[in-house]
């Protein structure tokens, strides 16, 4: 009987808020100089010991969170599987430790196979080597020999698309060139089991489109794929299996098709037409300058409805906080079906509205005349960038609706040969003369 190609015996990791932790060689080095810098600020002349201030006081003593919790699995050869749950759930702390780049605290990773992985944009590329001879490097690191590397060169360049950067320190590459040469390297070079976490976002929609399908190739000559996304419709086109991870534990582990509904109607919060939602508590990565705070919605002004139809008014309103005044950016509301594939996209841009943020919070209402959407459920998301391109806040999943039909006959309804929208149309019978 084949061995698996990975199998977790009770990983768990710890971390310590206020402790430093060093999941790379970067991060220890960069701790290192951090230390000695703060050491030689507190020995100036005339200081003595004992007025040196400790690092930590009673009243701010370090708290341990666990990152993972007793998490146990195997993925089978040739298997692909899909990671999914909310930011924080401890999806990148699994990717690492499978990757050997983060130590458990408990449990084992046993590995049978030689692994490629592409986690955080940077890792594995040294950025003062030159992209052609960061690719030599990867291929090394992964037990590749010279030759080897050079019969897959001609491949990874055509797909990394750098063209004449590839002789230029990859320190100087844009985000989108980085990950574009990270992801070509990382999928060539051979791993019989690839790791791939959500940074394919990172680049554009012709890339990540060119990315999944290299994933869907893999997986087909039979490589282990273990992929975490945030994009629900790429991970029921891609993985057999998926893991639901909340809160550092494994809660779920089986069909992609039963996980993704699990996850959906359980860690999305319904809507409650009406009442405000604490789009703050929810867990991502946003700016400390802006970010959404509240969010609700009602069928018109005021007036809280027991369900949306189709073609009827839908209107919504964003509250925005930020930390200082004159502060430009651009939001968007965006509509999307349960597996992620955006549907509408309501652009403060493309409304020719300029959005000037105050200090404080600041409230806008967007109105949709009619909903153009059929039978189903939704979700709905959030996201802001300032006028530069920088992202500010991204929330996937503030809320679920439901499209009710008014009866079955109705144009709402869903039959199998329905399209997803709904729109005005006329038919007229022209009489040859």
């Amino acid at each position: 009987m084949n061995k698996p190609a990975i199998k977790a015996e009770h990983i768990s990791k710890r971390y310590t808020i206020g402790m430093p932790y060093h999941d790379t060689l970067r991060d220890a080095a960069a701790s290192i100089v951090k230390h000695a810098l703060t050491r030689s600020t507190n020995h100036k002349p005339g200081n003595s010991p004992a007025n040196i201030r400790p690092a930590y006081s009673p009243a701010s003593s370090p708290q341990t969170i666990w990152a993972l919790q007793d998490v146990s699995f195997e993925i089978q050869q040739g298997e692909v599987v899909g990671i999914i749950g909310r930011n924080g759930a401890g999806k990148t702390t699994l990717l690492k430790i499978l990757s050997r780049i983060t130590e458990p605290t408990g449990g084992k990773a046993i590995i049978n196979g030689r692994i490629g992985s592409l986690l955080d944009v940077g890792t594995g590329f040294h950025p003062e080597l030159t992209g052609r001879e960061n690719i030599y490097l990867n291929g090394a690191i992964l037990g590749m020999t010279r030759r080897e590397i050079t019969r897959k060169f001609d491949a990874i360049t055509s797909f990394a698309e750098i063209g004449k950067f590839l002789d230029t320190p990859v320190k100087r590459y844009s985000s989108g060139m980085y990950v574009r040469l990270a992801f070509a390297v990382a999928a060539h070079l051979e791993p019989e089991i690839l790791l791939v976490d959500e940074v394919l976002a990172v680049g554009d929609i012709a890339f990540q489109k060119k990315c999944l399908g290299k994933i869907g190739n893999i997986a087909k000559e039979g490589r282990t794929v273990v992929f975490v996304s945030h994009n629900m419709g790429a991970i029921q086109r891609l993985c057999s299996k998926t893991m639901l991870i909340q809160k550092g534990k494994l809660t779920d582990f089986g069909p992609t098709a039963d996980i993704l509904e699990k996850y959906i109607t359980e860690t999305i919060p319904p809507v409650h037409y009406g009442e405000w939602i604490d789009v703050g508590k929810i867990t991502r990565k946003k700016s400390s300058e802006a970010w959404f705070s509240k969010f609700r919605f009602c069928q018109t002004a005021g007036t809280p409805g027991k369900q949306l139809t189709p073609n009827m008014p839908l209107q919504a309103e964003i509250v925005i906080r930020a930390t200082h005044d004159q502060f430009r950016v651009r939001w968007a509301m965006f509509i999307a079906d349960l597996f992620g594939t955006k549907l509408l996209n309501f652009d403060s841009a493309r409304a020719d509205k300029q959005v000037i943020l105050d200090h404080g919070e600041n409230h806008f209402t967007l109105t949709i005349p009619r909903l153009p959407l059929k039978k189903g459920t939704y979700k709905i998301g959030l996201w802001m960038a300032q006028e530069s391109g920088i992202r500010l806040d991204f929330v996937h999943d503030v809320t679920v609706f439901d499209v009710h039909a008014l009866d079955e006959n109705y144009l709402g309804s869903r039959r199998a040969n329905d399209g997803i929208f709904i729109c005005d149309y006329q038919i007229e019978e022209r009489h040859s003369d």
